[in-house]
């Protein structure tokens, strides 16, 4: 029997691939990137769905993210307002 140390799934190359939906790939690219972002950037550039439950699941985790709410036009120059930019706090949670 050997005793190799398997790789962290969460650190793995493969979770940064866009095309791995998985949740655990999904939060490893939000954590990768983590500058403020905001809802269209996560979806249109990261492949996120669902970005909101993506960042509460990484709160629930312990990471501090903050939210604030923008004005911002889509790729259809359309203005959308309430848009939600998250963050990564360099403040205790």
């Amino acid at each position: 029997m050997t005793n190799k140390k398997k790789a962290d799934p969460k650190t793995s190359p493969k979770t940064h691939n866009l095309n791995n939906t998985s949740a655990n790939g999904q939060r490893a690219r939000l954590l990768k990137r983590l500058e403020p972002e905001d809802t269209f950037i996560a979806r249109d550039e990261m492949n996120l769905m669902m970005p909101a439950v993506r960042f509460e699941e990484l709160r629930n985790a312990g990471h501090n993210i903050k939210t604030q709410r923008v004005i911002k036009a889509d790729q259809h120059r359309r203005t959308h307002r309430g848009v939600t930019r998250y963050y990564l706090s360099q403040s205790e949670a």
